[in-house]
């Protein structure tokens, strides 16, 4: 089971962003990033909405593919 995390950062790469291009893009800086991708920055409610939108998904698919529990279950 992936982290939320983990899944951000490879979600980031399979998209061949950099962290800088991928946190210009959610309007965050770098270090933030790579603190969110390491574990080490607990991501916010809206954080994670701002990031699922760049992704082109919702926050709850973004938490699911980290390892979350489906609707309806």
């Amino acid at each position: 089971m992936m982290s939320i995390g983990e899944n951000i950062k490879e979600m980031r790469q399979k998209k061949e962003w950099t962290q800088r291009e991928f946190a210009k893009k959610v309007g965050i800086n770098q270090s933030m990033v790579a603190q969110i991708e390491r574990g080490t920055k607990t991501l916010t409610v809206p954080l994670g909405k701002q990031i699922a939108e760049v992704f082109g998904c919702t926050l709850d698919e973004l938490t699911n593919e980290a390892g979350g529990v489906p609707n309806g279950r």
